[in-house]
């Protein structure tokens, strides 16, 4: 028999990408409004798997105070999943972020502790503790840590690249990696995480870590255009990562997980990605 999804927060890009991905798959694949109350008068009893993707993110931080951080990635959360337990819901998936670790730079391994400083990482690691309290026989709780999402649709950091790369004729040739996830790999591995009811945390990625500078030339590229990349400007970058400037440092900083921290999944390549994200 073939599942029934509820995804609880419209208009998300992880979730409606998640909903057109699986449409196909499962016998129905629901979103439902988490403003207001409304959500509460839904059947969850009607689902096998909720998917929460409701939340306040990072980069409008300056505009929530730190109770509504709380109230919203964390007591929301647990709310919904108390409610899809006890309505006999089997499965909750909750997306949750790279930043519990709290680092803006290095590797990520299994011993690395969560330490987050923002009220984002915070909110949605004090939901992961009382969402796995909820745990027992009868009802699995699922955890994704992604790192940066991209994909056609995207919004944040790639987009900017991406037009970067089509409007300069060079950009700086750094060395520098990162842990990201193209929108379909997530898609897939949430996917795979309700057809096996998989438990636990699991920090998503692609295969291979991220060049900015070849992810620049890769988005030229898939646009027809042809960018030169340069180390001219290899010495102001490294000093202004030393500096900790923070524009910098999002673009050419290094931020990894450990790659066994991520099942093996069916993926698609970095190259095939691009292009499918600039189409």
């Amino acid at each position: 028999m073939r599942k029934r999804v509820l995804i609880t927060g419209k208009n998300s890009y992880i979730g409606d990408c998640f909903s057109e991905f699986t449409t196909e798959y499962y016998d129905a694949v629901d979103t439902i409004d988490m403003i207001g109350d409304s959500w509460k008068t839904s059947d969850f009893s009607l689902y096998d798997a909720v998917v929460h993707v409701a939340a306040l993110v990072h980069k409008l931080e300056k505009d929530y105070t730190k109770e509504e951080y709380f109230r919203v990635n964390c007591e929301l959360a647990v709310q919904v999943a108390k409610k899809a337990k006890e309505s006999g819901v089997s499965q909750f998936v909750f997306l949750s972020t790279m930043s519990v670790y709290g680092l803006r730079n290095g590797v990520i391994t299994k011993d690395t502790k969560p330490s987050p400083f923002n009220n984002y990482g915070r909110s949605k690691l004090d939901a992961e503790k009382e969402l796995q309290s909820l745990e027992d026989n009868n009802f699995t709780v699922t955890i994704l840590r992604p790192p940066i999402v991209y994909g056609k649709g995207c919004k944040g950091n790639y987009v900017e690249l991406s037009k970067f790369a089509k409007k300069m004729p060079f950009f700086p040739d750094y060395k520098s990696s990162r842990s990201m996830v193209y929108i379909e790999n997530l898609c897939r591995f949430m996917k795979k995480s309700i057809d096996e009811k998989l438990g636990g945390v699991y920090c998503v990625q692609d295969k291979n870590y991220v060049n900015t500078s070849q992810m620049v030339k890769e988005i030229a590229k898939a646009n027809g255009k042809n960018i030169v990349l340069t180390k001219i400007f290899n010495p102001f970058i490294t000093l202004a990562l030393k500096l900790k400037i923070r524009i910098v440092c999002k673009v050419f900083g290094s931020l990894t997980y450990e790659k066994d921290l991520c099942p093996d999944f069916e993926k698609v390549d970095f190259i095939t990605a691009i292009k499918r994200t600039e189409e």
